[in-house]
């Protein structure tokens, strides 16, 4: 192995590791893609995550500061197809590989800013930050699950948004409490932290169901090495959700709805079986 090979395998296990060490959950997911998949995948949301890390967790630093060097060191790893950084190397390899369009990139990085200066949103800027944030995560990955195929990627684009988008919101409801406690940032318009009302909620997951509708769709007509992996955290988050629509709005102002882990590995097995008997639904 040559040495630039050697450095493209290490960077590559590192955005692997990290994703590892920050879920378990979501690594395990990867891990049902096929094996073609999981590198590039990794790389992905190896790439989303550092971004994430700057703006929820290094309080103690210039936040703004440090997102605008992940821009520019991002934008020059894509240009020399080279970075020093090895989750922003193996991501740029992974854009080149797939044709990722890097007006996608660019709506991620414009959500995180929107992170560090807004903590109330419009519908409109509501509805760019789902984009930049989760939709936009969803089309990189669908460009590897197509694996070049533009015809393919044009028709499960919009479900691959509406994925994207049911799952970003069920995250909002489920860390409601976190985002206003920790970060003073409630994302739904009109609403603050003491005035979701019940017919709000129900208006929300409303809108989600409508999104997870348009999303199966879309796992349905994806390759058969990308559906189980997309199909578990379907599964998973759609689980999330009844456990959250079971719940009156006040207890999401009370604490964060999880998925134990015992549960987690029910939902593997149910969707493998679905998933060999061709009954994904």
């Amino acid at each position: 192995m040559n040495q630039r090979k050697l450095y493209d395998k290490v960077c590559i296990q590192m955005s692997e590791r990290m994703i590892k060490e920050y879920s378990t959950s979501f690594s395990l997911g990867i891990r049902m893609f096929e094996k073609s998949f999981r590198q590039p995948i990794y790389a992905i949301y190896g790439f989303v995550r550092l971004a994430d890390e700057i703006v929820d967790t290094f309080h103690e630093v210039d936040k703004a500061y440090y997102l605008k060097q992940i821009r520019a060191e991002t934008k020059s790893a894509i240009e020399n197809k080279l970075s020093l950084n090895p989750i922003l190397h193996s991501f740029q390899e992974t854009v080149h590989k797939y044709g990722i369009n890097i007006s996608y990139i660019d709506a991620f990085l414009d959500s995180m800013e929107m992170d560090l200066t807004m903590t109330r949103f419009n519908l409109e800027e509501y509805k760019k930050y789902i984009y930049g944030s989760a939709e936009v995560v969803g089309l990189m990955c669908l460009k590897v699950f197509v694996k070049g195929d533009e015809q393919r990627f044009e028709e499960l684009k919009q479900r691959a948004q509406s994925l994207g988008s049911a799952f970003q919101k069920i995250n909002f409801l489920r860390d409601l409490k976190s985002d206003f406690d920790e970060r003073g940032r409630i994302y739904f318009p009109g609403i603050t932290n003491h005035s979701l009302s019940d017919i709000q909620k129900a208006s929300i997951e409303q809108d989600i169901l409508v999104d997870f509708k348009e999303g199966l769709e879309g796992i349905k007509q994806l390759p058969v090495g990308a559906k189980l992996g997309v199909y578990l955290a379907f599964r998973y988050y759609y689980r999330l959700y009844l456990k959250i629509s079971t719940a009156g709005a006040s207890a999401l102002l009370e604490k964060r709805f999880r998925i134990s882990n015992l549960h987690k590995l029910s939902l593997l097995c149910k969707s493998y079986i679905r998933y060999q008997f061709n009954l994904i639904r």
